[in-house]
């Protein structure tokens, strides 16, 4: 079974994230082709990059840096759920790409942006082209959420409108496809 990893880019106060990454979530749990992860850059705490050698060597030298390695090598695809700060990505969340290089490599990913009238959608640009510098496989499947504030109940959980939740579907879909054969290459190389 492929790992996914939900990865919640925004450690603001008061973020609207965590309802949109919960609700996907919960669909890729549902969907079953997946062993889900949720990954909370607010929880992991990451300092600014701090390691001296340049992460395509993979010489780390400190424990957190060791332990959000062995994190994200788990995973076979990820999805990204970003907010848009000034036309880009939250910096915890570019920041968080910037500690690794190796183990982002090769992997499928999506985003799920969110936001207000433009849903994010620079921010998933901006995170797009991060993802190649990764070498990240990008994929033309994501889910955008303008003004979602406005599909958020009382109680702050989002619900998602049918372009939405087919789009999540869509993104399943292609994750599944795209990282059993990625992972296969990988297995293959090594």
């Amino acid at each position: 079974m492929l790992t996914l990893q939900i990865i919640l880019g925004s450690i603001r106060q008061g973020r609207g994230g965590v309802s949109v990454a919960r609700w996907f979530e919960e669909a890729a749990r549902q969907d079953g082709r997946f062993n889900v992860e949720f990954v909370d850059l607010l929880e992991l705490n990451l300092p600014m990059m701090d390691e001296p050698n340049h992460p395509r060597l993979a010489q780390y030298t400190h424990e957190h840096t060791r332990r959000f390695s062995e994190l994200i090598s788990r995973g076979d695809a990820y999805v990204f759920v970003s907010s848009e700060y000034n036309f880009g990505i939250p910096g915890a969340l570019k920041n968080a790409l910037d500690y690794l290089a190796l183990e982002w490599a090769g992997k499928p990913m999506s985003v799920f942006s969110y936001g207000g009238i433009s849903g994010a959608i620079r921010a998933a640009e901006d995170l797009r082209r991060t993802a190649v510098a990764l070498n990240m496989v990008p994929l033309n499947h994501n889910i955008v959420a303008p003004l979602y504030t406005q599909q958020c109940d009382d109680e702050g959980r989002f619900s998602p409108n049918p372009v939405q939740a087919d789009a999540a579907q869509d993104v399943l879909n292609a994750l599944s496809e795209w990282g059993e054969m990625l992972r296969n290459r990988r297995q293959a190389r090594h």
